[in-house]
């Protein structure tokens, strides 16, 4: 079963989250924080990560940046999901290693498409 980190500050994004993704066969773990994201990945390289980019401890650039320079860290399919929505911060996460970018509020529609532009699904 493919597998995939949600990586939000909010518990409400990740059971959001959670839902959506179980529902297309993925099992999910789940990190408040960039620091425990990294240390999930340390365990266990997911196939994906759905990632925020506001998090308190290190936020979700900083986390893709020492995703990307892990062994194996250049595996897993990142979407970065915010509500930042500037071109910029558009460029900067593309840049830094995010495979796609989603806006929040999403719904299932919008995490199916992006899964699927990066193979996923």
């Amino acid at each position: 079963m493919r597998t995939c980190l949600v990586v939000d500050d909010s518990s409400v994004i990740r059971k959001v989250a959670r839902r959506i993704l179980e529902g297309l066969d993925f099992h999910i773990t789940e990190a408040e924080d960039g620091e425990k994201a990294l240390e999930a990945c340390k365990r266990s390289m997911p196939d994906a990560v759905l990632l925020d980019w506001n998090m308190p401890i290190m936020d979700g650039y900083e986390f893709l940046g020492n995703l990307r320079r892990m062994p194996g860290g250049d595996a897993p399919k990142v979407v970065f999901c915010t509500t930042e929505n500037d071109v910029a911060h558009i460029a900067r996460a593309l840049h830094a290693g995010a495979n796609e970018y989603i806006m929040k509020p999403f719904d299932k529609d919008i995490v199916t498409a992006k899964f699927q532009e990066v193979g996923l699904i």
